[in-house]
């Protein structure tokens, strides 16, 4: 075989390599980090029902077990430190008013309505509230000082964050960076490089993190106020609330809580549409009573 042939089946073959690595690296990826449509709620009055995808890796179980043992950590660290549950009053107030809201949970999804919910309130000068998988929640003291809610607008908070657990929100990010880093990985044996990751970081901020992150806050306003209004309390508190956020975020670091959630003019927009749509269900349930 001549120089030239020679030059041409050492091409070709490099090509088949380079085409079995590119297909070994799809069928892992499918494999390994494909992504299944769920249904993880029914969509309540407020019509929430875009489709998610979840990773095949990362199951609801696993994900609850996890969160358990982060939750189980967070309160012995808070109980050493003296910070749980400090002011009993502050506990009653909080767990009332999550007893009503969970009692509503079976509008958007039965089995959650048998989940281990459990709240207790940190104090730390965060303006934060939080709901992990399975329904292990916590409100911290900076949101009850600092915000002065009132019960309809700390139903809207937790009525949110509730919502972010029913929907699985956390299991469904988690399965984005799962199939982003398996497609990373294959990316990196085929090409060689080792600054893809850098640069796949920020296109996976981008092109996953920011939106999906702006919409789980949409669906979580708009199941919140439902889940609030169901349970007696004033969907339209909701609207006050983002205001009194708006307010304590001028000028000063922004709460915590409104780190990754749609600037307060949009979101104040949407929720006045969404807590007028839900309105009749809490004048039935308030009448109900």
């Amino acid at each position: 075989m001549n120089k030239e042939a020679d030059m041409v089946v050492h091409k070709h073959r490099g090509r088949r390599g380079m085409a079995a690595v590119l297909g070994s690296g799809v069928l892992a990826l499918s494999v390994l980090g494909g992504c299944a449509s769920v249904h993880t709620t029914q969509g309540g009055a407020v019509g929430v029902d875009r489709t998610q995808y979840m990773s095949s890796l990362v199951s609801s179980q696993d994900l609850q077990k996890e969160a358990d043992q982060q939750y189980a950590t967070i309160l012995a660290q808070a109980k050493a430190k003296n910070l749980l549950d400090v002011d009993a009053q502050q506990v009653a107030r909080v767990r009332a008013i999550a007893q009503r809201l969970i009692a509503q949970v079976g509008v958007f999804r039965p089995d959650a309505a048998s989940w281990g919910w459990e709240v207790h309130v940190l104090s730390s000068q965060e303006i934060n509230a939080w709901c992990m998988p399975g329904g292990k929640m916590a409100v911290y003291t900076g949101l009850l000082v600092q915000i002065k809610p009132t019960d309809d607008e700390l139903a809207a908070v937790m009525g949110h964050e509730i919502s972010h657990a029913l929907r699985e929100h956390a299991r469904e990010r988690v399965s984005q960076q799962m199939v982003t880093s398996v497609g990373l990985s294959v990316l990196s044996v085929v090409t060689g490089s080792t600054a893809v990751s850098d640069l796949g970081g920020k296109l996976s901020d981008v092109m996953f993190t920011l939106p999906n992150s702006r919409t789980h806050e949409a669906e979580a306003d708009r199941m919140g106020v439902e889940l609030a209004a169901r349970a007696g309390y004033d969907p339209s508190a909701a609207v006050s609330l983002w205001r009194k956020m708006a307010q304590v975020s001028q000028g000063q670091a922004q709460p915590e809580i409104l780190s990754t959630h749609p600037s307060a003019e949009s979101r104040i927009a949407e929720l006045q549409a969404a807590s007028q749509q839900v309105m009749p269900l809490y004048q039935q349930a308030k009448g109900a009573k």
